[in-house]
Formats: structure tokens, sequence, C-alpha cells
């Protein structure tokens, strides 16, 4: 009789919180593929924007992922406890009362091609999954 490892067969779920400045490109698509991918996921900007990124959501929506509910979010309004980690875009942002975990140092796509958009999005998804991989030992 063959058995089967039940525990391999649950997706394990981490909840992230992605910080950056303006809360409008990276942040924004590292959330939407977080959730895409089944994890409980925010973002927020210590100086956000007034609405997302045209082509952030453009490529977004081209590889599949739900944009729906995104907007940009104050660090303020966020509730940043409770977080299995934190992540800052590699905006440089400061938050002395924030414990930001890792600080991907990734590129602003802003005012970049729609290539570079996409390169950026398949980096984040990259990262997420590699991440959650190292952080569950998955």
């Amino acid at each position: 009789m063959e058995f089967i490892n039940l525990v391999s067969l649950i997706p394990i779920v981490v909840k992230i919180l992605f910080v950056c400045v303006g809360n409008t490109c990276r942040s924004q698509m590292a959330e939407a593929i977080a959730r895409s991918h089944g994890h409980v996921a925010t973002s927020a900007g210590t100086h956000p924007g007034e609405e997302v990124n045209a082509n952030a959501m453009r490529v977004l929506t081209e590889g599949g992922i739900d944009c729906s509910g995104l907007y940009p979010k104050s660090l303020d309004d966020v509730d940043t406890t409770g977080q299995d980690k934190i992540i800052s875009m590699g905006c440089g942002v400061q938050c002395p009362n924030i414990p930001i975990d890792i600080d991907w140092g990734l590129e602003d796509p802003l005012g970049q091609s729609i290539e570079f958009y996409r390169f950026t999005m398949q980096r984040i998804a990259d990262l997420i999954r590699d991440s959650v991989d190292e952080w569950t030992d998955a």
C-alpha cells in the first residue's frame, strides 16, 4: 500500500506587506502577483500616488493576474502587525517604526518601456516564488 504525504498537499500561505514610496507600480504588482499565488498580500507607500500605474495594470492583465481592488494605500492606513514578511521594493524606504525584512532593490520601471514593465513583473514573480520557498523550506 502506498501512502500519500497529505501535509505536502496543503498550500503554504504567507502574509506579506510590500512597501514602496509611491505604491503605484512595483509594490502593486507584487501585491497582485502574491495574491494570485494564494498568499495574503497588501502593499502601501510612504507617500502614495493617486492611482496605480497604467503600464503596471497592463502587464498584470496581460499575465492573467487579477488587478481588481488595487489602489495606492498609505503606510499609515495599513496594519503592519502580524505580517510574516515586510518587503521593500528597492526605493530606499526608511520606516523607523516598521521592521523591513528584505529590500529587493528593484529598479523603478516608471518612465521605462513596456518591456521593462514585463521584465519587472517577471522578476517580482520569481522573487515571490523563490522567497516563499526559502521561508517555508518548501
